[in-house]
């Protein structure tokens, strides 16, 4: 893949973070926005996968030609797999804190003594993406 491509996706997929971000926060203020914003990233998100998958695939042939060697399935299955790890065990570490923090306010806000206690919840809901985030580095050690 050329500089030129991959310049050309990352801005791509840049804007195809951007432009709903921006439609949801300066257009116009109704209760079908969320579901407008949310339509148009998803387009412009697997429209961007989708070509950055062809273009990927339509210059395969030619980089294994001239590197000589085979990466093989298993290779970027592990690196899919390292990629998936990483963000699920975060996205489940976000909701775990989310759940874990805001309960831990309010008790503190009724006793204040409790707060080391609730911030160990806290911690061990974090731990969740660190866990992942190992898993992920033992795959691509691996690899």
């Amino acid at each position: 893949m050329t500089v030129i491509t991959q310049i050309t996706i990352a801005v791509a997929l840049v804007l195809s973070i951007i432009l709903p971000f921006g439609y949801y926060l300066l257009g116009e203020k109704s209760r079908g926005r969320y579901k407008t914003a949310l339509g148009v990233n998803a387009f412009f998100f697997f429209g961007i996968m989708l070509v950055a998958i062809a273009v990927t695939f339509a210059g395969g042939a030619s980089v294994q030609a001239a590197t000589g060697a085979d990466a093989g399935l298993a290779t970027g299955m592990g690196y899919i797999a390292a990629a998936l790890v990483t963000g699920l065990s975060c996205i489940g570490g976000g909701i775990a804190v989310a759940s874990a923090a805001s309960a831990a306010l309010g008790a503190i806000s009724e006793d204040q003594s409790i707060l080391g206690k609730s911030l160990i919840f806290v911690g061990l809901a974090e731990g969740v993406a660190l866990y992942g985030l190992i898993i992920s580095f033992m795959i691509l050690g691996k690899l």
